[in-house]
């Protein structure tokens, strides 16, 4: 069966592309801006010489522009924000692979009958079930944890966030509510 495709009409794929190259294209941008003549590192200084708070402020100014391209995305897209910034586009997704490494402790423990000193390819299949079960359990539990976390990446989550941005669309300032009701020290 065939689909028919509407001339003009750009792909959801195409357009996450688009967004990514921006979202790079800015994080480069901001690094460039960081090391020019008038900014903090001189241009034509070499890597290796630069100290561990120049390396920072090009991180930094990097990782900033990103995530306020995918920021504009989400905002433009109408996603929500704490999942377009967390989606890179890299497999594995790094929000992902920290996740996993979080539990590499626990994992290490839950398999102590496990003999290291053999290669993985020379554990009996028993082994490997049980070792790849509980490599599982470990990490879905870690994503879990890591998705229902009321903490996001560009702000706190949940309800004190939905009311300041409520109070915020009815012109009212960006607060909770709430936090009107603190007492005056006088």
């Amino acid at each position: 069966m065939r689909t028919t495709r509407i001339v003009g009409m750009v792909s959801e794929t195409a357009l996450e592309d688009e967004w990514l190259r921006r979202a790079t294209a800015a994080a480069i941008a901001a690094a460039r801006d960081v090391i020019k003549l008038d900014g903090p590192i001189p241009p034509g200084t070499p890597v290796g010489r630069l100290a561990d708070v120049e390396l920072g402020w090009v991180l930094a100014a990097m990782l900033f522009a990103w995530v306020r391209t995918r920021a504009e995305q989400a905002a433009c897209e109408q996603l929500d924000t704490e999942q377009c910034i967390r989606l890179t586009g890299l497999d594995p997704e790094p929000w992902d692979a920290g996740a996993v490494a979080a539990i590499l402790p626990e994992l290490a423990g839950a398999c102590a009958g496990i003999d290291w000193s053999q290669p993985v390819t020379a554990w009996p299949k028993d082994v490997m079930i049980e070792f790849l079960l509980t490599a599982m359990r470990l990490i879905r539990k870690a994503m879990i944890a890591r998705d229902l976390s009321d903490k996001g990446i560009s702000r706190q989550s949940g309800a004190s966030t939905i009311a300041r941005q409520a109070n915020a669309a009815a012109g009212g300032p960006l607060m909770d509510p709430t936090e009107l009701n603190d007492e005056i020290g006088i």
